[in-house]
């Protein structure tokens, strides 16, 4: 039996209706939870990450019947936004903007993409829609969700209109819980119990109007006895922008995309991610921009860590459509193993349908430079500093390109506790 056909076992109609109900949803959206409630039995699991002789993530062999429990979610969360701009809970969203909700809902990721999309429609039970009106600039949107249950499904709509921008942070961490572990449990060694391994599900869709901006930074930062797997996309209208920030510490498996369709002239995206992966934690990270009109630019730029007995696998597309005339795309992926048992492997790829186009990607997978390390500790600093200092200085090409000093941070604090728990 399919880990979709225990799960989908498990599920009914009215659980269904209970999650919509308790939101107050209209009856459209409970159509659209049923509709995917009812397609889990023919969909597949998402494509993972394949390099040549291996499939990196196994998504068949994980237990979702024991993983999900769709009436017992459970969360701390704060929305916290300027007075100039909406940022709403899904059911006061629903209140005020139905219309637009209607119009945006699943317009960028199918709902029945694959299983687990279709899984989170049918059984999110929390959200966020932030809305921009014509003209107006906002920062410091933020929004928390903090996990206190063994699943939860998270659902985020950012909307702005013609000449608008914003600048949103949103994180994922998990609470303590009776139902949900905690990270003590992996650093302790001690072995996970039933019900100790939360499953996290978060789909976002940004929808980028005329000359609109968008900056979106993500911090995950859950249980790392937890499962997690996200979908972020984005759509740009003309002369629109959409900038990610993606950053990944938490989780023992990570299943994340980031991708952002070009489709209006003179549209641009840049992705920038970060992640640390140590213990046996897993990273499958997928990063994509389609160029599907003229003038678009995009530039990906990732760098992470592997260390103890982690492994992370990167996959980068930058595909440029037949009318995507004067596209101008680049990518640059660098993954530093800290041990010998780690594994990484990265996967950058060009689609190129239109001869007007410059771009270019590179990838790269390796350790710590001897000579560096010689280098340093030959200077009187000691090679435990020495080799902090580099693994720190390896990030600075991607915190230089995030402009929210809250978010650059908790990024390199972050990673200064992951070289002190080393130690």
């Amino acid at each position: 039996m399919s880990a979709g056909t225990q799960v989908h076992a498990n599920l009914t109609e009215e659980q269904v209706r209970e999650i919509s109900g308790n939101l107050d949803e209209p009856e459209w959206l409970v159509e659209t939870r049923l509709e995917a409630l009812e397609a889990l039995s023919d969909l597949g699991m998402p494509d993972v990450i394949r390099t040549p002789g291996r499939d990196w993530t196994n998504l068949h062999e994980l237990d979702f019947e024991s993983l999900v429990d769709p009436l017992n979610a459970a969360e701390n969360k704060d929305q916290v936004g300027p007075d100039e701009v909406d940022v709403l809970p899904w059911d006061e969203a629903l209140d005020e903007h139905e219309d637009l909700v209607r119009e945006h809902f699943g317009s960028i990721v199918d709902p029945q993409e694959n299983y687990l999309t279709a899984l989170s429609t049918a059984l999110f039970s929390t959200g966020t829609v932030v809305y921009v009106p014509e003209g107006v600039d906002a920062e410091d949107v933020t929004i928390r969700t903090e996990q206190n249950s063994r699943s939860l499904f998270n659902y985020t709509l950012v909307v702005t209109e013609e000449s608008s921008s914003v600048t949103i942070l949103e994180r994922q961490s998990t609470g303590e819980s009776p139902e949900a572990g905690s990270a003590s449990n992996s650093a302790s060694g001690d072995e996970p119990r039933a019900g100790d391994e939360p499953y996290y599900s978060g789909i976002v869709e940004i929808a980028a109007g005329e000359n609109s901006y968008v900056q979106y930074g993500s911090l995950q930062n859950l249980s790392e006895d937890a499962y997690n797997f996200t979908v972020k996309r984005g759509v740009t209208d003309t002369y629109a922008t959409i900038d990610w920030i993606e950053g990944n510490f938490g989780t023992q498996l990570t299943k994340t995309e980031v991708s952002t369709e070009l489709t209006g002239d003179s549209s641009e995206s840049q992705i920038v991610g970060a992640f640390y992966g140590h213990e046996d934690q897993h990273f499958d990270l997928d990063v994509k921009v389609w160029h599907r009109a003229e003038h678009t630019t995009a530039d990906l730029v990732t760098r992470g860590v592997t260390d103890d007995v982690a492994r992370s696998v990167y996959e980068g597309v930058q595909d440029v459509g037949r009318d995507a005339w004067d596209t101008s795309s680049y990518q640059r992926e660098n993954t530093l193993m800290l041990s010998d048992e780690s594994e990484a492997d990265a996967s950058p790829k060009l689609i190129i349908n239109n001869h007007d186009t410059e771009a270019s990607h590179s990838a790269t997978v390796g350790q710590i430079d001897d000579e560096d390390l010689f280098y340093m500790t030959s200077r009187g600093v000691s090679p435990q500093d020495a080799r902090n200092m580099l693994v720190e200085g390896f990030f600075v090409p991607v915190l230089e390109e995030v402009d929210v000093d809250e978010l650059r941070e908790d990024l390199e604090e972050l990673v200064a506790a992951r070289l002190r728990h080393r130690e």
